[in-house]
């Protein structure tokens, strides 16, 4: 599983510069703004400006292999161990007032000193 979540980290890497590199060889829409406000420009302000090139083609493809790997590293992170995610858990939920970290002086703090989670989301617990 790791590996496949280096291959997966390394595409979505590669499309993500390959997609910054095209967006600025690209030349922009607004480039021609100014020359169509009096210079006699044959494009429209708003209007469609033909087919597509190979660059926005390209800049097309590259999002959506960026959009794909992201959509498959999130899918892969949540199943930890190749095992389906619990319902409604949460990491804070899974945390456990056992793994208390010794303090610099080696004074630990007991669990029972902890406060209790309260019984559902949105409810205020009472003495």
């Amino acid at each position: 599983m790791q590996v496949w979540m280096n291959l997966v980290l390394a595409v979505q890497l590669m499309s993500a510069l390959a997609m910054v590199g095209l967006v600025l060889v690209q030349h922009g829409k607004g480039a021609d703004m100014g020359a169509s406000f009096g210079s006699g420009a044959s494009g429209s302000l708003f209007g469609a400006t033909g087919s597509a090139n190979f660059l926005s083609r390209s800049t097309a493809v590259c999002a959506a292999v960026f959009f794909t790997c992201t959509l498959a590293l999130a899918y892969m992170s949540n199943s930890v161990a190749g095992r389906a995610p619990t319902e409604g858990s949460s990491i804070l939920e899974r945390a456990t007032p056992a793994a208390i970290v010794p303090a610099a002086s080696g004074v630990t703090i007991p669990a029972a000193a902890l406060p209790a989670p309260a019984s559902a989301p949105g409810t205020i617990p009472t003495k």
